[in-house]
């Protein structure tokens, strides 16, 4: 009997993914896939428990022992453990470009130019994204797979396409900074640090499940075919083998991944610790642990990544039950306001408290969604307002930033030049401490607006943001469509937390009686009123109504009958629930490559009719046909 199953004939079609090697692989890391499982039904035990008892996230007893290790808790705030010595290519990270290495729907030598454009671009590091920004249509995620490895092993197709790329930066740096960046394409090929980011323990693989027909974890998937046809060759050209991990929530979890990590090092009798991890904090329960998380993957962790969008939707979940915590606008949330900036603090002081043997860990600053294309003072605002950001995070200990599109890495990257430093390890932090006024920082509202517009703007990016998710962008260039034709208001790249965290604010708006803090003459609403279920509606249908009426570069013609009416009923059946949904990629993952309303309907029913009764969620392809070929 077979210890994985793939669906269809994808393992013939993707022989050069699914290798032999990489199924052996898969079918010895199949048995973890029980235990994540289980891992992620405490989760949402946990999450049910403080709804139902209105219980605030706490730290952890300091004598407990961390899940799945024999780690003490003080021992891990004391850094009284192993961790990692940097290696030579992550010691300096001044940008780390994110997005996928794949398009959807796209032939070969389209789609792979995206990682031709990230290994060009001049960043020192590019996350190719197989998690938020990576969309799952068909069989994106191994389209994904083929293109870096086909770019690692500098194949010719991936090569003839780069020679074509690095013409096409240099007549864009040209026009916009003055000057050629890419000199020699070849020699800048091994320039920027391959970096992947896997899907989370909350996320199941499509196209693969267990002996027991159970979904296999994408996390187990993402990273042992990444790694298993990578990583000879990254160690032959010097490289390492680096992964971003998304979406932890606990020590436990990251246990679990530190489980995951070593047994895939030991099958491919790699030393322990080859295997060099990021962990993105896009939790509040995370928050609480970050030294926990931190010796939990020991030799495996190098750094943190800070960032708005993911933690704004967990701190948002976390307190669904508290009336009192509402947020305001999106673009008030910045890392500077209330909770966000008492998160970052907690993240610079727990990277810069050594290991026993003195090491460091890295701080990569939050994501710049900033695009430079539109008119000229509205992309010179954009881009002013885009260095003041990171010159901020670099003045506060981050070693580095982020960007979603390779044209930022040269206007963000001369900040991190002009400091002139590689990397700010062991730059001094007070330790973390853990009182009462730290967990209720970590929940600070601070007042700001909360108005029509900005209600607007949740609804209209929301459910564009759906639409794209359905067409198999995760990843898509968004505004309100009350600035479409306006090239003073610059698009945003947005991905699946920024769609996240929308949903969730309309949440709570509606559902906690948000009270409107301006007047609105769109809508009569006066300051001092509350956000109501009329007034939602009446915007929803404003909303949609404009994206209907958009020409097709905003709004694409087919989808207005396809995937925009999916959208729309994703959204309005995940603001009005009673019971909060965990995740809006839920309902979207659910009705990929379905273009039918009547069987997304059915689907979203069945989906929150096992959230509501069962706690459980709908997280396996419904479309799985196991291969006739075994």
């Amino acid at each position: 009997m077979p210890s994985i199953i793939i669906r269809d004939n994808l393992q013939t079609i993707y022989s050069d993914i699914y290798t032999p090697e990489a199924l052996a692989a898969l079918s010895a890391l199949a048995p973890l896939n029980k235990r994540i499982k289980t891992v992620m039904a405490e989760r949402m035990e946990r999450r049910a428990d403080r709804q139902v008892h209105q219980k605030r996230i706490a730290f952890l007893d300091p004598e407990s022992v961390i899940p799945g290790t024999s780690l003490r808790v003080q021992d891990a705030r004391d850094g009284n453990f192993e961790g990692s010595v940097i290696p030579a290519d992550l010691q300096r990270q001044w940008i780390q470009g994110t997005g996928p290495a794949a398009k959807p729907n796209a032939p070969l030598e389209s789609s792979i130019r995206n990682v031709a454009y990230a290994l060009l671009s001049g960043a020192d590091g590019w996350m190719f994204d197989g998690e938020d920004a990576l969309g799952q249509i068909t069989t994106m995620s191994l389209d994904n797979q083929r293109n870096l490895k086909l770019a690692i092993h500098k194949d010719p197709v991936f090569l003839n396409v780069a020679g074509q790329v690095a013409q096409e930066i240099n007549r864009w740096s040209v026009s916009f900074l003055g000057r050629e960046v890419v000199t020699d394409w070849e020699a800048q090929l091994n320039f920027t640090t391959k970096i992947f980011r896997a899907r989370g323990l909350h996320l199941d693989d499509r196209h693969i499940r267990d002996a027991e027909g159970t979904a296999l974890a994408a996390s187990i998937v993402d990273a042992t075919l990444y790694v298993v046809n990578n990583v000879q060759a990254l160690q032959k050209a010097g490289s390492s083998v680096v992964l971003y991990l998304p979406k932890i929530q606990t020590a436990g979890e990251a246990a679990v991944w530190n489980e995951l990590l070593t047994a895939l090092e030991n099958h491919l009798g790699l030393k322990t610790g080859t295997i060099k991890v990021y962990v993105l904090v896009e939790q509040l329960e995370a928050t609480h642990q970050l030294m926990e998380i931190r010796a939990a993957l020991g030799q495996h962790f190098v750094g943190y990544n800070t960032g708005r969008w993911d933690y704004i939707n967990s701190v948002s979940d976390a307190l669904a039950w508290d009336k009192t915590f509402v947020n305001p606008n999106i673009e008030a949330i910045t890392m500077t306001y209330g909770y966000m900036r008492n998160y970052e603090d907690r993240v610079r002081r727990a990277v810069n408290t050594p290991d026993r043997n003195g090491n460091f860990a890295l701080w990569q600053g939050g994501m710049e969604p900033n695009i430079p294309v539109g008119s000229e003072a509205g992309v010179s605002a954009s881009m002013q307002k885009a260095v003041a950001g990171a010159e901020r995070e670099q003045r506060e200990g981050a070693s580095g930033k982020w960007v979603a599109h390779w044209k930022m890495v040269h206007i963000v990257r001369p900040v991190w030049e002009k400091a002139g430093q590689s990397n700010q390890l062991g730059r001094a932090f007070p330790r973390l401490t853990y009182t009462p006024a730290d967990a209720d920082g970590l929940m600070l509202i601070e007042p700001a607006p909360t108005d029509i517009r900005g209600a607007r703007n949740l609804l209209s990016v929301a459910l564009q943001y759906g639409n794209a998710f359905g067409q198999g962008m995760q990843a898509a260039a968004l505004k309100p469509a009350d600035f479409f034709g306006n090239d003073d208001i610059l698009y945003l790249m947005e991905d699946m937390a920024t769609g996240e965290i929308r949903l969730s604010i309309l949440w709570e708006w509606l559902h906690k009686g948000a009270v409107l803090t301006e007047d609105d003459p769109t809508t009569g609403a006066k300051a001092g009123a509350i956000f109501s279920y009329a007034l939602y509606e009446q915007l929803l249908d404003e909303e949609y109504a404009k994206l209907l009426k958009a020409d097709t570069k905003d709004v694409y013609e087919s989808s207005k009958t396809t995937t925009l009416p999916i959208a729309l009923e994703i959204a309005n059946v995940y603001v009005l629930s009673e019971v909060k949904p965990p995740w809006f990629i839920d309902l979207l993952n659910i009705n990929l490559n379905n273009l039918d309303l009547a069987v997304a309907r059915q689907r979203i029913r069945l989906y929150m009719d096992e959230l509501t009764k069962n706690r459980i969620r709908i997280t396996e392809n419904l479309d799985f046909v196991a291969s006739t070929s075994g």
